[in-house]
């Protein structure tokens, strides 16, 4: 990118209080000392492998809005893995509480979740690509500085929280994410940006835990 100014610095710094928040949580801080309650990841898990699914269906569909093949393929790839890759972990989570595949799949949203997806894939079919990539931002982002942050603080004695963490400090992710942001960034040479601005801030409102 350059000295260019990145526009994704704009949106991050727009909401950190939002993101600033998020860190604060006590199931984030949870997750870092290992001491969150197991029931409370369980009903986490559950709900992200909902998420999941629908999430696997805004990069579906940002690849077939992508305006070049190379963004088409690699939001494909990123579809991928989310779907079998990232999925599987949370069948891994679950697995530990004897909680199978289909239980999983026959979980129902809470509101906060579905209000969410449902965000995420009105303004994937209704906004454009660029409102759609500034949507998408805040999830694959905020896991990435969370997973890092967190792993510089050490690593829990909790297994299951330390794993968790392992996987979205790991930087392939984090290279994946910053991919993420060069295309929001150059996305917002044509895009309209108060729109982008907006669909970032609703994610990251929706990023908080509940």
């Amino acid at each position: 990118m350059g000295s260019r100014k990145r526009y994704s610095e704009e949106l991050r710094r727009a909401a950190e209080p939002l993101w600033a928040a998020q860190h604060a949580h006590p199931f984030v801080r949870g997750i870092g000392e290992g001491t969150l309650e197991e029931e409370r990841f369980r009903h986490y898990v559950g709900q992200d492998y909902l998420f999941l699914i629908e999430y696997g269906r805004l990069l579906a569909l940002a690849s077939a809005r992508a305006p070049r093949l190379e963004l088409e393929q690699r939001f494909a790839e990123l579809a991928r893995a989310t779907l079998i890759e990232e999925m599987a972990l949370h069948r891994a989570y679950a697995a530990e509480w004897g909680i199978s595949p289909q239980a999983l799949e026959r979980e129902r949203p809470t509101a906060t979740t579905r209000a969410y997806t449902d965000f995420l894939l009105r303004t994937a079919c209704l906004g454009d690509f660029a409102e759609l990539v500034a949507a998408l931002l805040p999830c694959m982002w905020g896991y990435s500085e969370i997973g890092r942050r967190l792993a510089e603080q050490g690593r829990p004695s909790h297994a299951l929280y330390a794993r968790w963490i392992d996987v979205y400090a790991d930087p392939e992710f984090g290279r994946l994410a910053d991919w993420c942001r060069e295309v929001c960034d150059e996305a917002a040479e044509a895009g309209d940006r108060d729109r982008m601005l907006e669909a970032f801030l609703v994610s990251s409102r929706h990023e908080l835990p509940a």
